[in-house]
């Protein structure tokens, strides 16, 4: 940590007012409690005319490293910029949802004051959640894209009238190979995002396990797979594809795949750390984030919680 104090990095989706706000407001309790906000240079440059006062930035005026906590005010998706700007530090990650239901955010925008609060004391836990290291190859196997991943890496075609030949291998080994429209390599945290919506399954954050569904897919034998993280998952672009496809990291990364490339996908050695001030229920938060319906649960007797 510096000399200066303590660093928060405050990260904002800066596009809505209400989020611009709250930002306002937790920074001016941040330089209250005698902290230094910090922000990165694209919402220093978003954020700076609206909000008063000196502003650090990531960066240029405080390292990555001497970085505290990140406060993300915004959804999951501003939750994910905010783990890649710390990616190369050790911060935990707070969010604040001020949206729609997110799995990753811990609290909502009417406990804000109170989270501000507990971070200043250091009132939190950290919990750490798996993350996927992502390696592109070439014919000669030589790495040509290395990237990470929290929710999830996709391979796609890139041509939305052809199809993606591949094959899947596991642990060197090959599995299967078909026509697909792509394949998502899904994390825990990502179980509820786009592996979701190709039909995988929902993990549990707690369980540690890695998903493998095919989009789309030509073939008897392709459904969704879940393998302990120790595995490797790799997808061949085989020479009969008809085009191109394109690797997507969380929706935020990408980088094209020629045919013959070869996607290595297996558990970071740095995993994302979030921040939390209470337990939650992941339960609830499936409940909540997807409406399902609960009417006539009538809980289990105290004799049973008691057992």
């Amino acid at each position: 940590m510096t000399d200066e104090g303590r660093n928060i990095l405050v990260v904002a989706h800066a596009r809505r007012p209400e989020t611009v706000d709250a930002a306002a407001r937790v920074i001016g309790a941040l330089r209250d409690a005698g902290a230094r906000p910090v922000l990165s240079a694209d919402d220093r440059a978003e954020l700076g005319t609206a909000i008063a006062g000196p502003l650090a930035t990531l960066g240029a005026d405080v390292a990555i490293a001497d970085i505290e906590l990140a406060i993300v005010l915004g959804g999951d998706g501003t939750i994910l910029r905010a783990a890649e700007l710390v990616r190369e530090g050790s911060a935990p990650v707070l969010g604040i949802n001020m949206g729609h239901v997110g799995f990753l955010a811990e609290i909502e925008r009417d406990d804000m004051d109170e989270a501000v609060r507990r971070v200043i004391d250091r009132d939190y836990t950290v919990e750490e959640r798996l993350a996927l290291q992502v390696r592109i190859k070439d014919r000669g196997e030589q790495v040509i894209y290395e990237t990470w991943a929290l929710n999830e890496a996709t391979v796609e075609k890139a041509s939305r009238e052809r199809m993606l030949e591949v094959v899947i291998e596991i642990d060197g080994r090959p599995l299967s190979s078909f026509g697909c429209d792509g394949i998502v390599v899904s994390t825990p945290t990502g179980s509820t995002a786009y592996n979701f919506s190709a039909g995988g399954p929902v993990i549990w954050p707690s369980v540690e396990a890695i998903a493998v569904v095919p989009l789309s897919a030509h073939a008897l034998f392709a459904k969704p797979l879940v393998i302990a993280p120790e595995h490797t998952v790799a997808i061949e672009l085989l020479e009969r594809t008809n085009g191109t496809g394109i690797l997507w990291c969380d929706g935020r990364r990408s980088h094209d795949l020629p045919v013959g490339a070869r996607v290595v996908v297996r558990r970071s050695e740095h995993p994302v750390r979030l921040a939390r001030l209470h337990p939650a229920s992941f339960t609830d938060r499936l409940v909540k984030k997807f409406r399902l319906p609960v009417e006539g649960w009538r809980g289990p007797s105290p004799a049973a919680e008691s057992s």
